[in-house]
């Protein structure tokens, strides 16, 4: 990965962040989107109906659900939604404010779940999350695109304004399971984004298949790009398992909230493709641990290998440095200085030493 890739990076994690801080208070008009179910089948909603229309339809009848997406929530879609729905004062707080670990929370009768989606982008090498938040009660659910992108990256201008768009393909096209209400339409969403997870493991692994190659290879780069990946690994564990973390929370309540055998069996589904997720994180984990442990061991052996290469030119050098300097004292009573062959023997003297010595340092592989 080049520095630009890793600027590049750093620069789009950033950004991420400073959108977390608060939703889209700017955004001038309301992207939401709003679904009518009846009896499990998607039904068009008036245009322009607003959340607490959309709650009167939901509760008329029986069999009646209304789905509220929001792919850029602003302030003014919270405060709609706070009122329609009497939210708790605190739960009105968590929704203004994004960059959350994924939780369960109960308000009274709303459900408050918070989810990060993930997904492997190639062309920087990196792993983009995404947080969704949502809310289930009675007939309804409300989902908050907090950074404004559905699970596989799309943004608002992709998001759903008709029956054939992306979200309702994923939560709202399986009439049998939407006759069980608005825990089906958020047991979908988890599936959608726990499936999510299998291609941001494949290509993180792809990564580490290239780190392995590039280890070998003596690329001094490498150390930088497997902390990278590390990290990028790392993340993806947090939200993994603070994703199981919401499961459990999930299946501890199906007796007291009377959640049908079905949803039970679908949930139950869900959480062993995240368990799955979760063993193979670890793996890579564990791998990118070894191979940091086998460069660091490379590393060391090349220096080594430097060191002696360095050390043998020093002896040899040192040699005719030892001779040059025993006779350069310049002492009366030396007569090799008064003789006719002492300066071509020390000469000979100095090739000679510095070469057994070259041959005894490559017959050792010093050299």
């Amino acid at each position: 990965m080049s520095h630009r890739q890793g600027d590049q990076r750093a620069t789009r994690r950033a950004g991420a962040f400073r959108r977390s801080i608060a939703v889209g208070k700017n955004t001038p008009v309301s992207t939401r989107r709003t679904r009518f179910v009846v009896d499990g089948r998607l039904t068009p909603a008036p245009e322009g109906v607003s959340v607490a229309e959309a709650m009167r339809f939901a509760g008329e009848e029986p069999g009646r659900m209304a789905l509220c997406l929001f792919p850029t929530p602003s302030a003014e879609d919270v405060d709609e939604l706070a009122e329609a729905w009497a939210l708790h004062p605190v739960l009105v707080e968590d929704l203004l404010h994004a960059g959350q670990r994924p939780k369960l929370e109960r308000y009274d009768d709303v459900l408050f779940i918070v989810i990060r989606a993930a997904r492997y982008i190639d062309d920087i090498e990196d792993v983009d999350f995404l947080e969704f938040h949502v809310l289930v009660r009675a007939n309804a659910i409300a989902v908050l695109c907090q950074d404004g992108r559905w699970i596989d990256g799309s943004d608002e201008t992709s998001l759903p304004g008709s029956s054939a768009g992306i979200a309702d393909h994923t939560l709202l096209d399986d009439e049998h399971l939407l006759t069980l209400g608005p825990e089906a339409v958020l047991y979908r969403l988890l599936d959608a984004i726990v499936d999510g997870y299998i291609p941001v493991l494949r290509g993180l692994a792809i990564d580490k298949e290239q780190i392995e190659r590039q280890v070998f290879s003596g690329d001094a780069a490498v150390a930088e790009r497997i902390y990278r990946l590390s990290q990028e690994v790392i993340d993806l564990q947090h939200a993994a398992s603070s994703l199981t973390d919401v499961l459990d929370a999930l299946q501890s309540g199906f007796d007291r909230y009377g959640i049908p055998e079905a949803l039970r069996t679908y949930l139950h589904d869900v959480a062993d493709h995240l368990t799955r997720v979760e063993t193979r994180v670890v793996e890579l984990r564990d791998a990118l641990s070894q191979i940091l442990s086998v460069n660091a061991t490379l590393v060391g052996q090349r220096q080594n290998e430097d060191m002696k290469k360095i050390s043998g030119w020093a002896a040899i050098l040192f040699a005719p440095t030892l001779i040059g300097s025993i006779y350069g004292m310049n002492f009366e009573t030396m007569p090799e200085l008064h003789w006719a062959f002492g300066y071509p023997v020390a000469i000979g003297a100095m090739v000679a030493l510095g070469a057994s010595l070259f041959v005894v340092f490559r017959w050792k592989k010093w050299m």
